[in-house]
C-alpha cells in the first residue's frame, strides 16, 4: 500500500527570510529617522575638530599604502580618520552620517530585540523615532566626529555580555568590530571601555550563575580591547617610530589644574627652582582650561615644538605634583567640575565657525557651498529649544526608571540590571573623566546622555513584555 507523503515544514525558511527582511527594513527606516538633523540643517554637522578628522585620513593612508610619510599626522584619532576616508574621499561627508546612523540603528535593534519578543519591530521603530526626536542621538550620528561611537561601544559590551544568547555569530563579530573602532576612535572611549570591562568582570564574579559561563563573553570583550590597543600601538609605531596609545596629545591635565588654581599656585612657588614648560608662559595663563590649549595667545598654541614636547612629557608629572602639593584644594575643585559636567548636556556645539569654513578649500572643497547654505553656518539651529527638550526628556526618563524599578527588579532579570549598570556607570564615569581630567563641556556629556532615555524606554518595553505574558497565561 502506498504511504502518504509526510507534510514537511517547507514554509520555515521563507518565514525566516521574511523575518530577516522585515528586520533589515526596520533598521533602514530607523537609519532615516536618525538622519533628520543633517537633512534639516542641509548638511552634516561640523565643528573645528571635524575638519581635522576629514583631513588626516589621506596622509595616514598615503603612509600605510604608499610608504610616503609625513612629519605630522595630527592630534586626533588616526584610525577614525582612516575609517571614514572611504566614505568621503575629500568630496562630501554625507556618507559618513549615513554609516554612523546605520550603526546606531542596528545596535539599537539588537538591544530592543534582546528584551522584546512580541511586537519587537513596532516597538523598535517607535523607540527609534522617539529617541531621534527628543534626545541627542540623531545629532551625534549626523556629527562628523567619533562621539557616537562611544555609547555604541558600551551598548556593544552590554549585548556581548548580557544578551549573548540572543546574538548570532555574525552579529557578535559585527558588535566586536563596532567596539574595536569605537575604542580606537577617541582616548576617552578606551579608558571608559576598560573601566566597563572591569565592572563586567566584577559583576560576573558576584552574580549567582557560575563565573565560567561568563568567560566566552568576557573573552570577546577583552579581545576587542586588546586588538584596539594593539592597533593603536602598531599604527603609531609605524608612523612615528614610537608605540603610543594616543599619539601626540594636548596637555589636558596641566591645563585643568592650572585653570582650577592649584596648578597656577604650584607654578608661582616652584618655577624659580623647577623647570616646567608652563613656567615660560605664566603671563598667558587664564582660569579657563580650554583657553590654555586652544585660545588666542594660548600657552600651548604659542609654544615652540620643543616646548610642546615638554608639555606632553610633563603632563602627568605636573598633574601629580600639583595634587601632592594641594590635595584638598584640588579635590574640591575636581568635585565641582564633576558635578558641573554631570549636569552639562546641552546641544550647543553645532554653531558656525570661521575656522571651519576656512578649512573647506583644503579638505572637502566641493562641499563648501552646501555647508554655507546650511542652517549651522548661519547659527540658525534651534539649539536652546532642543537643549530644553532633552533636559526634560532626561528628567522624565529618570522618573520612569525610578517608578518601574520596584516592579521589575523582583523578577530577577539579568538583562535589565545589566543595562542599568552599563548606562549609569558610563554616564557617571564619562562626566568624571572629562570634567575632572579635561574640561567641562556640554558636548562631552551630551554624547552619552541619550542612554538614559534609552534605558527608560527599555524599562517600559520590559514591563509591557511581562504584562503581555501574564495576560497570555491568564487566557
Amino acid at each position: 500500500m502506498k504511504q502518504p507523503k509526510e507534510n514537511k515544514p517547507i514554509a520555515a525558511p521563507a518565514r525566516v527570510r521574511n523575518s530577516s527582511l522585515l528586520s533589515a527594513s526596520a533598521v533602514l527606516l530607523a537609519t532615516i529617522f536618525f538622519l533628520w538633523p543633517a537633512v534639516y540643517n542641509g548638511f552634516p554637522l561640523l565643528m573645528a575638530d571635524s575638519m581635522t578628522y576629514l583631513a588626516d585620513g589621506i596622509p595616514v593612508a598615503r603612509a600605510i599604502f604608499l610608504h610616503r610619510f609625513s612629519e605630522y599626522y595630527g592630534m586626533r584619532s588616526l584610525i577614525y580618520s582612516l575609517g571614514i576616508l572611504p566614505f568621503h574621499w575629500n568630496v562630501t561627508p554625507w556618507p559618513i552620517t549615513v554609516f554612523q546612523s546605520l550603526l546606531a540603528a542596528w545596535v539599537l535593534w539588537l538591544v530592543v530585540r534582546s528584551f522584546s519578543t512580541r511586537h519587537a519591530l513596532r516597538r523598535y521603530l517607535i523607540l527609534a523615532a522617539l529617541l531621534s526626536a527628543f534626545t541627542s542621538i540623531a545629532w551625534y550620528t549626523c556629527f562628523i566626529m567619533p562621539d557616537i561611537l562611544g555609547p555604541l561601544t558600551y551598548l556593544a559590551f552590554f549585548l556581548l555580555f548580557f544578551a549573548r544568547d540572543s546574538l548570532s555569530r555574525a552579529e557578535r563579530v559585527g558588535l566586536g568590530f563596532i567596539a574595536w573602532w569605537g575604542i580606537t576612535a577617541h582616548s576617552t572611549h578606551l579608558l571608559l571601555a576598560a573601566a566597563l570591562f572591569v565592572l563586567l568582570v566584577l559583576f560576573a564574579l558576584f552574580e549567582r550563575r557560575p563565573f565560567l559561563r561568563s568567560l566566552p563573553a568576557l573573552g570577546e570583550i577583552a579581545a576587542a580591547l586588546a586588538l584596539a590597543a594593539l592597533a593603536q600601538l602598531a599604527l603609531y609605531a609605524f608612523l612615528d617610530g614610537k608605540p603610543s596609545l594616543n599619539g601626540q596629545r594636548a596637555p589636558y591635565l596641566t591645563a585643568r589644574v592650572i585653570a582650577d588654581g592649584p596648578g597656577r599656585w604650584y607654578l608661582d612657588s616652584h618655577c624659580a627652582t623647577e623647570h616646567w614648560a608652563a613656567c615660560g608662559h605664566l603671563a598667558n595663563v587664564t582660569d579657563d582650561a580650554d583657553s590654555f590649549i586652544w585660545g588666542d595667545n594660548a600657552p600651548f598654541e604659542i609654544a615652540s615644538d620643543d616646548e610642546k614636547s615638554d608639555y606632553e612629557a610633563q603632563d602627568v608629572p605636573f598633574f601629580l605634583a600639583t595634587i601632592r602639593a594641594y590635595p584638598r584644594q584640588q579635590l574640591e575643585r575636581s568635585a565641582t567640575n564633576f558635578g558641573q559636567q554631570l549636569r552639562a548636556f546641552g546641544l550647543y556645539d553645532f554653531d558656525s565657525s570661521e575656522w571651519t569654513l576656512g578649512q573647506f578649500n583644503a579638505t572637502i572643497p566641493p562641499s563648501r557651498s552646501s555647508y554655507v547654505r546650511g542652517r549651522e553656518a548661519h547659527d540658525a539651529l534651534p539649539l536652546d529649544a532642543l537643549t530644553t527638550l532633552q533636559f526634560w526628556t532626561v528628567i522624565i526618563s529618570l522618573l520612569i526608571i525610578a517608578g518601574l524599578t520596584p516592579l521589575l527588579w523582583r523578577r530577577h532579570s539579568r538583562g535589565l540590571p545589566g543595562l542599568a549598570l552599563v548606562v549609569f556607570s558610563m554616564v557617571v564615569l564619562n562626566a568624571f573623566l572629562t570634567g575632572v581630567l579635561s574640561i567641562v563641556d556640554e558636548r562631552y556629556q551630551c554624547r552619552v546622555i541619550w542612554l538614559i532615555p534609552l534605558l527608560a524606554a527599555v524599562f517600559v518595553l520590559d514591563w509591557l513584555e511581562h504584562r503581555t505574558a501574564k495576560r497570555a497565561v491568564a487566557a
